[in-house]
């Protein structure tokens, strides 16, 4: 996970965003751009519907910047955060528009470039971490978390995939999540 240092400087560039400084701004997009694009691709797939979203966020970024608490969580959980969710509307709406679903990615597809991302280490170290507690779940309980994260279907979405009903889908996405924050949060303390 991002360590204090990061967070400290991730912070303090989002300050001074939010009092219009266009250096830091442009640094913030230099350390976490690659981050945010790899998550972004993964989810829709598509690397020009990709870079739109990411020139969204980055524009939320800096006419939001005063709207960030620390409190509530790093700047790249809130940067992700926006990222997800704006990804996650275009998927909705190329979905809409197209009338069909969106076809699974595979992994060579979803990757981000060799080269955006900006610590490769602590990238792949994180991606490690997500993906050892994601294997601790069971498989319905991954199945459900994963298809709302990567693939944005809502739960109802999720129910009419997997053929189960609505509130089975919602226990198994409750459980899963518990026992996801119960494993980070025994990581955090260890």
């Amino acid at each position: 996970m991002e360590n204090a240092l990061n967070r400290a400087e991730g912070v303090a560039l989002i300050r001074r965003i939010a009092e219009g400084d266009r250096q830091a701004f442009s640094d913030f997009y230099g350390r976490y751009a690659g981050l945010v694009f790899a998550l972004i691709r993964r989810i829709l797939g598509q690397r020009e519907e990709a870079e739109e979203v990411l020139q969204e966020v980055f524009w939320q970024v800096w006419t939001e910047a005063r709207a960030y608490d620390e409190r509530r969580g790093s700047p790249e959980a809130w940067l992700l955060n926006r990222a997800r969710s704006r990804a996650i509307d275009k998927l909705r709406s190329i979905r809409r528009r197209n009338e069909t679903f969106v076809a699974r990615l595979d992994e060579q597809t979803a990757a981000a470039p060799p080269d955006a991302v900006s610590n490769p280490g602590s990238r792949a170290e994180e991606q490690e971490l997500v993906e050892t507690a994601l294997a601790l779940l069971p498989d319905l309980q991954r199945r459900v978390i994963e298809l709302a994260f990567y693939e944005g279907l809502t739960q109802s979405e999720i129910a009419l995939r997997l053929g189960e009903p609505l509130g089975t889908v919602k226990t198994r996405m409750r459980l899963g999540l518990e026992r996801l924050r119960s494993h980070f949060r025994a990581q955090r303390s260890s």
